[in-house]
């Protein structure tokens, strides 16, 4: 089936869908993106998503191309449209196309905001046999510019770590600044120490992510201590359990990092529990 796409207020097949040269998140990386899970045909954290978003585009003083109500409504659209009941929805927005290259931001009164949308079909996403099994990662260093909270579209460094992670033989990499753990190279990194989960604070060095919002809730109402604090890797590596969240890795556990095994070097008991916490609870939230 052919998939159908979203492109500045038009739904297209896919391979008519084009964007301009000039638009800039592709010549600047001045654009911005969420990711939303879809389970059972529903948006998973949707309303968290688009707040995350409105926030990005205030950050960068972008105007957005629609209301978020809209937003939904597009992104339902698109996933009755595609027939999507396990998969993910991506959403872009740019700056816009001004028509040549320049350093300098074009007017928003005659330049409108680009706006891009499509669906991946992910059958078994809630039912991952790497949950199963557990992630292995390595460790490198973070040398991301300083507003790792804006989720942007310069994600070349991530897509980098991902294939440092690859030809280590491993699944993913979490990156170290000033000796201290700050995320993976698309997720929020945790370990668990006895009944409590450590995990960095919320501030411009990661992602405000979604998932980590959740399954921190989750967790203390489950009476879970939880520590916001930096962490080093050989705190993680002597650690109980470790683990990741993302929209589209839900809580996966981490059983190796940098070739030590942590705690009995399969998937813990606990970040096991909160992925089917996470997971339950989420499809009872669905819109």
């Amino acid at each position: 089936m052919t998939r159908t796409v979203y492109v500045n207020g038009e739904y297209l097949p896919e391979h008519e869908a084009k964007v301009s040269i000039f638009d800039r998140a592709f010549l600047m990386a001045d654009g911005v993106y969420e990711v939303t899970s879809v389970l059972d045909g529903k948006l998973i954290d949707f309303a968290g998503h688009a707040k995350r978003l409105e926030r990005s585009l205030s950050e960068l003083d972008m105007p957005s191309p629609c209301t978020m109500d809209e937003l939904l409504e597009i992104h339902r659209k698109l996933v009755e449209l595609n027939g999507i009941e396990e998969g993910l929805v991506y959403l872009q927005v740019t700056r816009g196309a001004p028509g040549d290259r320049d350093f300098a931001w074009p007017d928003p009164e005659t330049c409108a905001p680009g706006i891009v949308l499509f669906t991946q079909n992910k059958p078994g996403l809630a039912n991952s046999p790497a949950a199963q099994k557990g992630m292995k990662i390595i460790s490198i260093e973070d040398v991301r510019w300083g507003r790792r909270d804006i989720k942007t579209v310069q994600l070349l460094y991530p897509s980098m770590g991902k294939m440092m992670a690859k030809k280590a033989g491993v699944d993913d990499a979490w990156m170290v600044q000033d000796g201290f753990v700050t995320e993976g190279t698309s997720n929020n990194a945790y370990f668990i120490k006895g009944n409590t989960i450590v995990t960095r604070a919320l501030s411009n060095d990661i992602l405000h992510g979604i998932t980590r919002a959740a399954v921190l809730r989750f967790a203390a109402e489950a009476q879970m201590q939880i520590e916001e604090r930096n962490f080093t890797i050989e705190e993680a590596q002597a650690a109980d359990e470790a683990f990741i969240t993302s929209a589209s890795a839900f809580v996966m556990p981490v059983v190796e990092i940098d070739g030590q095994a942590i705690g009995s070097g399969t998937p813990g008991p606990l970040a096991l529990r909160l992925r089917e916490i996470y997971l339950d609870e989420s499809r009872k939230a669905a819109v």
